[in-house]
């Protein structure tokens, strides 16, 4: 895990991995859950489910909820706002510069 000041590297860094990006749907679309019940049916173990949530937590894409006994996630999935912008703005830099690259290529 990266361990930069900006925000987006911890971001990126999560949903970089195939199975945190798994976890996060889950969460988004079966709301909170128990890394227990996560881990039914996945290649990893239920310590390694726990390890992939914290590094969720850590890029404020999951946030812990102790109920009793038990500690269940949730999806915040706000964070993900910046990091469209931040690919809007790099895809809109990209277009100016393949669009000034023709501009040179046609004269």
């Amino acid at each position: 895990m990266t361990t930069g000041a900006d925000p987006l590297d911890a971001l990126f860094d999560a949903v970089a991995d195939p199975t945190r990006r798994w976890l996060l749907h889950q969460l988004v679309q079966e709301g909170p859950e128990t890394a227990t019940r996560l881990s039914v049916g996945l290649p990893v173990s239920r310590q390694a489910v726990v390890k992939h949530l914290r590094a969720l937590v850590d890029a404020g894409l999951a946030a812990p909820e102790r109920q009793g006994r038990e500690v269940r996630y949730r999806a915040t999935p706000e964070p993900l706002a910046a990091a469209v912008e931040w690919l809007v703005g790099a895809g809109a830099a990209w277009d100016r510069r393949l669009a000034r690259l023709e501009q040179v290529a046609r004269r």
